[in-house]
């Protein structure tokens, strides 16, 4: 970790349902952050699933579609291998469907022509690259059990 880098952790707790993976992303201290939508679990399915509950690595990239971008590293996830799945990144997006097994923010939950949705995307990602910004980041995704 470089000297003007910081540590922080990050929780994000899952609730799964057949059309998405809807959670709530919180601070160590339990604040929330911001709610995310994701693919359902389909068994780690490159491109349709959300990828594995687990402890995870973020850090910044250029994505040639996204522009700047923060991206998952873990034991399943790299940016582009040899894990079984890369390019896993957080990005605006509304639904479940516009996902490829990313990550998108919202500042709440809602619906979009009959589905389930994340609000807000765009500005909960700015929110959300700003908590990232300058720090040594470690995401743990749990599934919510409350």
């Amino acid at each position: 970790m470089g000297e003007n880098m910081k540590a922080k952790s990050f929780v994000l707790k899952r609730r799964y349902f057949p059309d998405g993976t809807f959670s709530t992303l919180h601070r160590a201290d339990g604040t929330q952050v911001c709610v995310t939508v994701e693919r359902p679990w389909l068994d780690n399915a490159p491109n349709v699933s959300c990828i594995p509950e687990g402890v995870y690595s973020v850090k910044k990239t250029v994505s040639p579609r996204f522009g700047d971008a923060y991206f998952l590293e873990g034991e399943t996830v790299s940016l582009a291998g040899p894990s079984p799945r890369t390019h896993v990144l957080f990005h605006a997006a509304n639904l479940a469907k516009e996902l490829q097994g990313c990550i998108a923010p919202g500042l709440s939950f809602g619906a979009l022509s009959g589905n389930w949705a994340v609000l807000s995307s765009k500005v909960a990602l700015s929110a959300l690259f700003r908590e990232f910004d300058d720090a040594d980041v470690t995401l743990i995704i749990e599934s919510n059990k409350a």
